[in-house]
């Protein structure tokens, strides 16, 4: 019998290591980004490096226990989880911090956390339970098992409300627009993917424009040097700002756009800083690393043991990896501004804590599916599968 070589031992060595390579790269870009800043600010240059440490051994943490836990308990404690989420979006709506208009923090001491953020991996969660629910009923019917799909995406669709009214359109749109991806991808024939998914962001856009300063974006999108100096600012100075690293970049610490020229430097345009820096060799290594990551966490989303396992690491692929497409996206002006931050790399510490919890979760996942130690559930037939989903569709 041969022997076949590996590179890893196991599927959650190289997610373990490109997340390290991802943070200590991001923390660097912290600092590289927001010295200045602090500097002006809080007469500080670290300031934001140790407050990002602080919330870095948070997430350590919150990934060390969400791996440990045994994600099948997660089902239990996801209603409490849910009403404690909702509890704090709507103390946010009453005695939450307000920062450039938009009132989205709870303040805590010296600490601050947006509850938004939260709402995004409990989303997660439950819409992983409804979908899972349904695939494994063997004669799923709406008319008597439909509460287990209708009564978790009602609290996701209020959850989503509830972040709206912040407001906070971009938040929003993640917290309902994840679970619906995922539903889509598993409940509905690739034939309807089309039409639902036009007519959902015919609705996104429709309900985008009902402020005018989200028009506003949409129109500085399309043509972001029709108002170079106010509306289009941002998107001017980010596209300016990634051009002008060129090849190889102005070196660590030698970005000129952080001085004040690029709004939001640190948190949701980080990347743009990086880009000028580091150049293009730079970005190619952060693509590379993102596109590695979804493989590999896409392998343990189709070796859960579990069809709940299976449905919540795709669910968190979906938020993780999906938020850093959307942001760069944005970054490059493949989309509008919508105040997405980059996994991993942004400064922010709720968007860093869920997705360190994310990611332990689905390192969770991975560690349970390659358990040999404890007798696996019996595997489901693929043709039962699928059969199944067909009557659901």
């Amino acid at each position: 019998m041969r022997t076949r070589y590996t590179l890893f031992k196991s599927d959650t060595e190289p997610i373990v290591i490109i997340m390290a390579i991802l943070l200590v790269t991001g923390t660097i870009n912290v600092f590289s980004s927001s010295y200045v800043l602090a500097a002006m600010n809080y007469e500080n240059p670290y300031y934001f490096l140790q407050r990002h440490l602080q919330w870095l051994l948070i997430g350590v943490i919150a990934c060390w226990l969400c791996r440990r836990m045994n994600y099948q308990r997660m089902r239990g404690l996801m209603f409490v989880g849910m009403g404690i989420t909702v509890i704090l979006l709507v103390a946010v709506l009453f005695v939450g911090t307000t920062v450039n208009g938009a009132q989205r923090w709870l303040a805590f001491g010296p600490l601050s956390f947006q509850p938004a953020e939260f709402a995004k991996l409990m989303a997660v969660l439950m819409g992983a339970f409804s979908i899972s629910a349904v695939l494994s009923k063997e004669h799923f019917r709406m008319d008597r098992d439909g509460g287990r799909v209708a009564i978790p995406f009602g609290a996701i669709l209020v959850m989503a409300f509830l972040v709206y009214r912040e407001p906070d359109f971009g938040t929003a749109c993640i917290v309902f627009g994840v679970p619906m991806l995922m539903a889509l991808v598993l409940l509905v024939p690739p034939r309807r993917w089309l039409w639902i998914g036009g007519v959902s962001l015919a609705l996104a856009f429709a309900i985008g424009t009902l402020q005018p300063y989200r028009m506003r974006r949409i129109e500085v999108w399309i043509d972001p040097w029709s108002d170079a100096r106010d509306a289009g600012y941002q998107m001017v100075q980010s596209l300016s700002t990634i051009g002008s690293g060129g090849i190889f970049g102005m070196g660590f610490g030698d970005g000129v756009s952080k001085y004040e020229y690029l709004p939001e430097a640190h948190t949701d345009f980080a990347f743009a800083i990086f880009s000028q820096e580091h150049g293009f060799f730079g970005v190619a290594l952060i693509f590379f690393l993102f596109a590695v990551l979804l493989i590999t966490c896409m392998r343990v989303a189709v070796r859960a043991k579990d069809t709940f396992g299976q449905v919540l690491a795709l669910g968190i692929i979906f938020l993780v990896l999906g938020q850093a497409l959307a942001n760069l996206a944005m970054v490059a002006g493949l989309l509008p501004v919508v105040g997405v931050p980059l996994p991993f790399i942004s400064y922010g510490g709720s968007s860093l804590i869920v997705t360190m919890a994310g990611m332990g979760m689905l390192l969770g996942i991975a560690d349970r599916s390659q358990d040999t130690s404890v007798p696996k559930q019996k595997q489901e037939d693929p043709e039962k599968r699928r059969s199944r989903i067909h009557v659901v569709r």
